[in-house]
């Protein structure tokens, strides 16, 4: 991931069904569908042909669904893993839940994005693009390796956008071998940079399976988190679940987030005194006078009221606020800040 001060980063068909009703669809795997993966090491100029041949058949598909996550403040690597454009990323790559971020394809498309749920704990996140492509044909996906048969040895290739978007360069493959297979980990000897987070990690059959999480301080030794990890998490993590107290992403604190106005009883509501400067109220455009008539649906008949509803909120939670400003009614919408 591409992002001052962050955390260093590092054929079994799937459909996608939106919400809760999510399926995976499991056909058997293929047997020695890749044989170099038998061999300690190529053995012949056959060999490495081979590993060519794989990696040129499987690279188009795969780097079509690679997607860059523009954060605003830094970017990194995701891929959609199904038509109606769920995509999988690393959670320190998302930082949170319900946050928007920006999707840019691999042709410099740029699609309007939220972030779901996270594993905190192993650096699993996920997000759904909520705009459609301008053609309005279905994302294009990749395939997910549910079977977790990948072992010690196998090839592999990884993509990502190094270092940023770059449209004439594109998602950069790199390749190696599985140097290590654990629970929550896997680890490769291929070699990733900053802004790679959150990218795919394939078997030579262009089957996902896994997400960059960590670059090692020696560059061609990184850690991924495997696809068992998300589909353990799944339902939790579509009904954007923050799940765990790890070091991957930072879990919002009730009470912490900042409005930045003041306010006092009115009829019908309360009236706002006084706006911070380039506070999140400002921003939205929010001004002294406003009657703030009801926060997310619930009435707002007092100050005390308001401030118990933002003692249950935390920073970069979304706010509602029906508002009465000249005599006319208004929706205005908007983000908590941090305090």
């Amino acid at each position: 991931m591409r992002k001052p001060k962050s955390k260093p980063s590092s054929s079994v068909p799937i459909r996608a069904i939106r919400g809760s009703l999510f399926l995976f669809s499991l056909l058997a795997p293929i047997a020695g569908a890749f044989p170099v993966n038998e061999k300690k090491a190529p053995e012949s100029p056959g060999d490495i042909k081979a590993i060519q041949s794989a990696l040129l058949a499987a690279i188009p598909k795969a780097q079509t669904a690679t997607v860059c996550i523009d954060l605003g403040d830094g970017s990194g690597s995701g891929v959609i893993v199904s038509e109606d454009g769920l995509v999988m990323t690393a959670a320190h790559v998302s930082t949170g839940v319900g946050k928007d971020v920006t999707v840019i394809m691999a042709d410099g498309t740029k699609l309007k994005a939220e972030t779901r749920g996270l594993d905190s704990e192993t650096d699993a996140a996920l997000i759904q693009i909520i705009e459609k492509l301008p053609d309005g044909k279905p994302y294009p996906f990749v395939e997910i390796n549910k079977l977790d048969d990948t072992k010690l040895g196998d090839w592999v290739f990884s993509l990502g956008h190094s270092g940023g978007f770059d449209k004439a360069r594109g998602a950069v493959s790199r390749i190696g071998r599985l140097v290590r297979v654990a629970n929550t980990t896997l680890q490769t000897d291929g070699a990733l940079i900053g802004g790679d987070s959150g990218g795919p990690l394939f078997d030579m059959e262009g089957r996902l399976i896994g997400i960059h999480s960590r670059v090692g301080a020696v560059v061609g030794v990184n850690m991924h988190v495997p696809v068992k990890v998300f589909t353990d998490n799944w339902e939790r993590m579509l009904k954007s679940e923050f799940i765990g107290e790890g070091q991957f992403a930072e879990k919002p604190e009730k009470g912490k987030g900042f409005l930045g106005l003041a306010t006092k009883s009115a009829e019908g509501g309360i009236e706002v005194t006084k706006v911070g400067k380039k506070s999140p109220a400002e921003e939205a455009g929010i001004k002294e006078g406003d009657l703030l008539r009801t926060l997310n649906g619930e009435k707002l008949d007092s100050r005390e009221k308001l401030q118990s509803i933002l003692a249950e909120l935390a920073a970069g939670d979304k706010l509602a606020l029906e508002i009465t400003r000249d005599g006319k009614d208004e929706t205005v919408k908007l983000k908590l800040g941090k305090r």
